[in-house]
């Protein structure tokens, strides 16, 4: 019998699981696991959600009375009794309790994104506490989509939630990580691609789910087609996604659309509970992940811990990522057994104490990426390394905002432009090049996820290759004539980066509306082992004109006429070492990790024509763009 397929009509199966733990720590479990199969939780509108909860055992019983819960809400499938999340916590004495949300796999009702996990998780969440085996208290735990529910959960008013771990979060959404200063990032046009034709309702018909499966290995060829309209492609046989996701590629503004886990706007309806933020300096919510602790440090009465390293969507079980290899240490050895500490300190009031391993000894713990030796490893991969190291706060408090402006002939120096004297050096103190949205700069690398075969995740040299799609010949993208380089000479020194960073620019166009790039890359000098040197990435972002002045207004601008806009890149820390320079690239696109503009000013992601125009930077006295790096002492240095 398939429970898969009948597990949205009730069935309800248990599975016997002993032993060891699987696929998350080595070594024998205090307790057996008794898994329930597809118990349907009604919701206060009627519709039933699919879950499976798993209870330790002692001979083969499940055991007496009531304790805490860890609670896994997740579009992904809940997993019918097989969850490694849920044999192991179970295993070591927690009940679990896993659901499918609402529209997804085994559950009832119609899938939307996100907005329906408040009210559903509260529901849950009051469902859990009714049971004989829960004291009420409740812990969640998961990532991306699945940090996302612990988010609406923790901001739903819920009493029973005791605590959150969100990983890689879904938050913010009208900021940054999917509207991104107005323009959309295309992951999220990718995981609707690649998640209909598995979850959704539509594709239990085999007949709809080929048909779906056949639009997602066509991708490349649909991503040449944007935008999207309704009714046009195979996407119209699952409404629900479609209609999403049109409506959210055309909804720029930062507002109610939006409102569903915007924490930077709404801190205020947030739990006051413990809640550890795990991100990433190459994660796609890496800049919501530290905002968030930002706010919810400075208003929450309980613990608020944060932890950064250098892994992309998802990746705290590995020190390699992309092109890069960052170390050993860079991994979490064993991510469940860490987040299991967790819990027995706040769900069971166990104060351990390993002195050093101690993740919590520290309230903010970030990887400082870049020291090491720059060679290959055994698999070709870039030597950078990096450090763990405890922070008091973040951003540092000693991290100094120091400004590298845009200087004529690509330079990028702490000298601010010096006032023209001639109407010559005038016109020079600016660069102008030719926008053609025909021909956008490709993505290599950054803070991806969903990315699958058409973006590559995190760290790479930025030079072209068979792994780049739209960029199959070895050349690096410094060779387009739309990408403004702009560089340090050599460093006589180790310069660290900490913190949050951001492009100040002046800039003008030929055309009402466009976007405006940036990128910082830790430029790598030739050596034995990378005769060319390498240009490794490590941070960029995205501003659409329109957006300058606000999240919330969109304003045209005038052509010719001169405007300041910010481009905010995602946090990182990074040691740029002495010999490398640091570069910032400058551009209007980066496809396909961002839509393309296509500067005709036309209603966001409904135009039928595109156009070039010419995108000037102005980089003299009066319009001194520059981007500003937070510098952190060397000791020793």
């Amino acid at each position: 019998m398939n429970l898969r397929q009948h597990g949205s009509i009730g069935l309800v199966a248990l599975l016997l699981i002993c032993g060891r733990a699987i696929d998350g720590a080595a070594g024998e479990v205090p307790y057996g696991v008794k898994a329930e199969i597809g118990v349907m939780v009604p919701m206060r509108d009627g519709v039933k959600l699919a879950t499976d909860v798993y209870r330790p055992t002692k001979n083969d019983a499940p055991l007496d009375g009531r304790g805490p819960v860890v609670l896994i809400r997740t579009p992904y499938d809940k997993g019918d009794g097989k969850s490694p999340d849920g044999r192991y916590f179970a295993g070591h004495g927690y009940t679990v309790v896993i659901q499918d949300t609402r529209g997804r796999f085994d559950s009832e009702g119609v899938w939307h994104w996100m907005s329906d996990d408040v009210a559903d998780g509260f529901d849950c969440a009051a469902w859990i506490a009714t049971q004989p085996w829960s004291d009420g208290q409740i812990g969640m735990m998961g990532t991306s989509y699945v940090g996302g529910t612990q988010h609406a959960l923790a901001m739903s008013g819920s009493p029973h939630l005791k605590t959150v771990i969100p990983v890689d979060a879904v938050s913010n959404m009208g900021r940054q990580s999917m509207r991104n200063a107005g323009a959309f990032e295309l992951r999220f046009w990718n995981w609707i691609m690649n998640s209909v034709p598995k979850g959704s309702t539509a594709s239990r018909d085999p007949g709809t789910a080929a048909v779906l499966k056949e639009m997602a290995d066509q991708r490349h060829q649909y991503l040449k087609l944007l935008p999207l309209r309704a009714g046009t492609t195979p996407l119209k046989l699952t409404p629900e996604y479609e209609s999403w996701l049109i409506e959210a590629m055309q909804h720029g503004k930062n507002d109610e659309f939006w409102d569903v886990n915007n924490i930077v706007d709404h801190g205020d309806r947030y739990a006051d509970i413990p809640v550890y933020l795990v991100g990433g300096w190459y994660d796609s919510w890496a800049g919501n992940t530290t905002v968030n602790y930002t706010k919810l440090s400075e208003r929450l009465k309980s613990d608020v811990y944060l932890i950064m390293g250098p892994w992309i969507h998802g990746g705290q079980g590995s020190g390699k990522h992309g092109q890069v290899n960052f170390g050993a240490e860079a991994a979490i050895a064993d991510p469940l057994e860490w987040r299991r500490r967790w819990f027995d300190r706040y769900l069971k009031g166990v104060k351990d104490d390993v002195g050093s391993k101690d993740p919590f000894k520290s309230r903010v713990r970030i990887f400082v990426m870049g020291t090491g030796d720059g060679s290959k490893d055994a698999k070709g991969l870039l030597n950078h390394g990096g450090y763990w190291r405890d922070e008091a706060q973040w951003p540092p408090a000693r991290a100094a905002a120091t400004k590298f402006y845009f200087a004529d002939d690509g330079k990028l120096t702490t000298a601010a432009p010096a006032a023209a004297t001639t109407s010559a050096k005038s016109i020079a103190a600016a660069t102008q090049f030719t926008f053609d949205p025909t021909n956008p700069v490709p993505t290599i690398g950054g803070n991806i996820s969903s990315g699958n075969d058409i973006m590559l995740q995190g760290a790479w040299d930025q030079r072209g290759g068979p792994h780049v799609w739209n960029l199959t010949a070895p050349l690096p993208l410094s060779a387009r004539n739309d990408v403004l380089v702009f560089q340090t000479a050599p460093l006589p020194r180790d310069v660290e980066v900490t913190g949050e960073i951001e492009v100040k620019l002046w800039v003008s166009s030929t055309a009402v509306d466009t976007d405006f790039t940036a990128k910082l890359i830790d430029v790598y000098p030739p050596s034995a082992d990378f005769p060319g040197g390498f240009d490794l990435n490590i941070g960029d972002g995205i501003a659409r004109a329109r957006f300058r002045d606000s999240l919330k207004e969109e304003k045209f601008m005038e052509p010719g006429q001169v405007y300041p806009i910010t481009v905010k890149l995602y946090p990182t820390s990074n040691v740029f070492k002495r010999g490398h320079r640091i570069r910032v690239d400058l551009s209007s696109s980066n496809f396909p990790r961002f839509d393309v503009n296509p500067n005709t000013g036309e209603p966001l992601a409904q135009n039928r024509r595109s156009q070039a125009c010419v995108n000037t930077i102005h980089h003299d006295a009066e319009h001194p763009s520059h981007i500003v790096l937070p510098l952190v002492p060397i000791v020793g240095k």
